[in-house]
């Protein structure tokens, strides 16, 4: 009894201390402090709790840390547990750090099966269904970056560069004095300051670094910049804190934007004033990563304010006169995603940003949305080398000489997050072409079409043909920004051509639709704009409106006709000569336009495709022969006629 009594206590303390862990490991994590949040869920899994919100936890913990080892390991177990009630989220979470860890044959399978348990309306299950761009797509991309390391990095956090003039600003924790090595909770890393450096010729590397501003530079965190054209005011992101750090209702301090202004005074003595916060900060939600147009008027940044699509989006501002300013507008989805997207970069070409949750390699990728005509278009991935497994961010660049600089926490570098130069070389910018041949009456595909591609000098490139559903694919690819011409062609069609001029867009699909019309056949004529069936006269025993052999061998050629064209109406007109009376040629006429119409039923085709047969009597005659005119039999024989008017092909 007394052993019972005593394991009975021992559990009873365990579970009183692992909830006790619990609670707190919940507070840290609430707090955003990450890495203390992490050990404590591991003491208490190592108590036992497997509990489906823990193994969440703790894998949140890394993964907002970016220790996409640890977060996969994690990430497995919950999969592993919780097959059935696992959020597609969390799917996606896991297939993202099987990225990050560069399994991406099985982060492929769990993309897949994101897309399946994800909800319909999620935009990122078109870009993971691995259907349209799989990730081998991205993985193959021809390499077009040359990538170094730069001399400046510490063993910690280095990003958020920024060109000023001939020098370059970013974030850094350099200064190891006591009053800089205060811990942010987050990674467990000393807050960071803004620093400056000369670029090299080569703008390879940065030296001669130094404090950027102690106006700007304070307890807390500074990074991020953006300066006006001119670079006499500058944009910069930093916590909420204005002498005290300001806090939300649950203890977090947010980010938020500031301005400031350069004095005029000497290089040497030159200093930031007149600090600002931006009107479109708040206490209850972050807003940083600002970015400038090149004509200073629309500022870009990264916010997760009310309107956000995803966990953080892209938004944009007019910038105004007076320190003022639009109100924020969200870049919308060929941008922003459910998940982050962050640190923008505009230049007049193209907008750069990073994100987890357009089709990558793991962690923030680095993509490029070119701009035309002021719209933003496809959001493209960059590819190894510039981006990895890790997380890749803060591009920037001077698109007259390709080269620019970007941040990376790879395993090659030397601390945390480092910087690294790039120089972009020019890639062949080549695209494919093909399309359909449909017929131009019927709208229907045409197989077994000729298609050649011809150069601008006519002379034949490439030459297939069209398949059972008419389409095309030439093979090879060919040059951007060319024209050439697509000619089809086939027997009993006449022949049609297109000209196309490709983008210049590498690796984009020019589809061209090319409609072909069928040579009309030989029994087909045309007066006066009227298509009509051209057989010899009909011939009916006088008085009569039964159909003679004579005249079944012609209206066979018509029923052959309508069969050829399947889409083929007819009207049927019957005519005959003035001999008689008006009345009675009227009435003959008639009942021979419904024989004829019967007939050409009788031989299998559809009553609804003869639109209707009438006769005309002498009411219609083609010359000069009515009553009281004297004409011979020839000229009487011209107005006795039957008439087949197409009325659709």
């Amino acid at each position: 009894m007394k052993n019972i009594l005593t394991l009975t206590l021992i559990l009873f303390t365990t579970f009183l201390y692992a909830q006790k862990r619990h609670k707190i490991a919940d507070k840290l994590f609430e707090k955003m402090w990450y890495v203390q949040a992490a050990k404590a869920y591991e003491e208490v899994i190592a108590k036992g709790d497997y509990s489906m919100n823990v193994l969440q936890k703790i894998g949140d913990a890394y993964y907002y840390n970016t220790d996409m080892e640890n977060a996969c390991k994690w990430y497995e177990n919950l999969v592993a547990e919780y097959p059935e009630e696992i959020e597609a989220e969390y799917i996606f979470k896991y297939a993202n750090t099987l990225a990050g860890i560069g399994n991406y044959k099985k982060a492929k399978k769990w993309m897949q099966q994101f897309t399946k348990k994800a909800h319909k309306e999620d935009s990122r299950i078109e870009k993971f269904d691995q259907k349209n761009t799989p990730i081998e797509t991205i993985l193959n991309l021809e390499p077009q970056f040359e990538i170094k390391n730069l001399l400046i990095n510490t063993a910690y956090s280095d990003f958020g560069p920024m060109y000023f003039g001939d020098q370059l600003v970013y974030a850094s924790v350099q200064d190891s004095s006591a009053f800089h090595t205060r811990k942010y909770r987050w990674n467990e890393q000393p807050y960071l300051d803004l620093f400056i450096g000369d670029i090299n010729a080569l703008e390879t590397d940065v030296r001669k670094v130094k404090e950027f501003s102690r106006n700007i530079n304070t307890r807390y965190h500074e990074a991020t910049v953006a300066f006006s054209p001119d670079e006499k005011k500058i944009y910069f992101t930093r916590n909420n804190y204005d002498g005290s750090l300001g806090k939300d209702d649950d203890g977090v301090s947010h980010l938020k934007l500031y301005s400031a202004i350069l004095t005029e005074d000497s290089y040497e003595n030159q200093e930031w004033v007149d600090i600002r916060e931006l009107p479109f900060n708040s206490d209850h939600y972050s807003v940083g990563h600002p970015s400038v147009s090149k004509d200073g008027k629309k500022l870009y940044f990264t916010s997760d304010m009310p309107g956000t699509i995803g966990d953080t989006d892209i938004f944009v501002v007019d910038i105004l006169d007076d320190n003022k300013y639009s109100e924020p507008k969200n870049l919308g989805p060929k941008i922003n995603t459910i998940g982050r997207e962050m640190f923008p970069y505009i230049t007049e070409h193209a907008l750069y940003f990073s994100s987890d949750s357009h089709l990558g390699l793991g962690g923030l990728d680095v993509f490029e949305n070119l701009i035309k005509d002021d719209n933003f278009t496809t959001s493209i991935n960059f590819g190894a080398p510039l981006n990895s497994s890790k997380d890749d961010f803060g591009y920037i660049v001077r698109e007259e000489t390709k080269k620019g600089y970007f941040c990376s926490n790879r395993e090659s570098g030397k601390g945390d997050d480092d910087i690294y130069s790039f120089e972009r070389f020019e890639l062949p910018c080549d695209q494919y072409i093909n399309g359909s041949v449909i017929d131009q009456r019927r709208k229907t595909p045409v197989e077994d079409v000729t298609v050649k591609l011809l150069d601008e000098n006519e002379n034949i490139i490439e030459e297939t043909k069209t398949k059972i559903n008419g389409s095309f694919a030439f093979e090879a690819e060919y040059p951007c920004e060319t024209t050439y011409k697509i000619e089809v062609s086939k027997k009993d069609y006449k022949n049609n051509n297109e000209i196309i001029t490709t983008t210049d867009v590498n690796g984009e699909i020019n589809t061209s639709t090319l409609t072909i019309q069928k040579e009309l056949n030989k029994l087909i004529i045309s007066e006066n704009g009227v298509l009509k069936i051209n057989i010899d006269i009909i011939y009916f025993d006088l008085g009569k409106w039964y159909i003679r052999n004579d005249a079944a061998i012609e209206l066979n050629k018509v029923v052959f006709l309508m069969n050829e064209y399947p889409e083929m109406i007819i009207k049927i007109e019957s005519h005959t000569d003035s001999r008689g009376s008006d009345r009675y040629n009227l009435k003959l006429s008639d009942r021979r336009a419904n024989a004829t119409k019967k007939y050409i039923i009788s031989q299998g085709i559809a009553k609804e495709r003869i639109e209707s047969s009438i006769g005309y009597g002498e009411t219609q005659l083609i010359n000069s022969c009515r009553n009281g005119v004297k004409c011979s039999d020839r000229e009487h024989d011209m107005n006795r006629r039957s008439e087949f008017i197409i009325v659709k092909m």
